[in-house]
């Protein structure tokens, strides 16, 4: 009868496992949302939220494996070196992904942008909403999620829109040759300094900047709030395309002048 004596220990350890396995799961879920409440609360910066959250739960599953392991009578000694060689092969076949955790840890060490910050990054731009263990979620101004990994966005070059407050808009635009330079700029000058959200500090750039083919063009550089940028930019292109038309400022298009020769 020492096969039924077996059969029953087995039976009475996996069904303490499965137990351990649900009650521990459900123990987590509510350890993890507990845990996410308070940090959310916290002070921490919102880069940091979504990355401990997910170590957290990350960490308390695995306590709880080695726990079912060891009530299912394995060594967990001998498990724990089981999951390091299982560990070091599935590093080996999946190097992109801990390229990514690698890049997350760096991404949220050196801190190139924050959560809320609007980036461009590994060939996408978006308004940064999380960043995950593996991945920054990027959300675009058209509503869409793109889900940039962290190896490729911390190997590649950052552009942060957000660090500072203002931001410089630069035009450029081509009059015809035949216009009065002063009446040019100071028709510019007049479009700029009335548009309520440019900035008198630093000083509107507005000069004469090249002769091309067609036209001579004219450099305007304007500092306005970040926020303000994309407003300022099309404001002052609406604005120069209706005061031009009705100063009678000509905006050339490229000509070509083709002469025949008759023999």
């Amino acid at each position: 009868m020492d096969w039924i004596n077996l059969i029953v220990e087995m039976a009475i350890s996996v069904g303490l496992a499965v137990i351990t396995l649900l009650v521990g799961l459900a123990v987590i879920k509510v350890l993890v949302n507990v845990i996410s409440t308070q940090i959310s609360k916290s002070k921490l910066d919102e880069s940091l939220k979504p990355f401990i959250m997910s170590v957290i739960s990350i960490g308390l599953k695995l306590v709880l494996v080695v726990s079912v392991v060891g009530i299912l009578g394995i060594p967990t000694a001998s498990f724990v070196a089981i999951l390091g060689s299982f560990g070091l092969a599935l590093g080996l076949a999946f190097q992109g992904s801990l390229s990514n955790l690698a890049g997350g840890v760096l991404l949220l060490t050196m801190r190139p942008f924050k959560v809320g910050d609007y980036i461009d990054g590994a060939g996408y731009s978006g308004t940064v909403k999380a960043i995950q263990i593996l991945y920054t979620e990027l959300e675009t101004p058209d509503n869409k999620m793109i889900y940039v990994p962290n190896g490729n966005l911390s190997n590649s070059g950052i552009v942060n829109y957000s660090v500072h407050d203002t931001r410089r808009v630069d035009f450029t635009f081509g009059v015809g040759y035949e216009t009065n330079n002063a009446h040019v700029l100071q028709t510019l000058q007049r479009i700029v300094l009335k548009h309520p959200s440019v900035l008198l500090d630093p000083e509107p750039f507005i000069r004469l900047s090249g002769h091309g083919d067609s036209a001579v063009e004219y450099t305007v550089r304007v500092w306005t709030r970040a926020e303000d940028y994309w407003g300022v930019h099309f404001d002052i292109l609406e604005e120069v395309k209706t005061t031009f038309d009705e100063e009678n400022i000509s905006i050339p298009y490229p000509q070509m002048a083709v002469h025949t020769i008759q023999e």
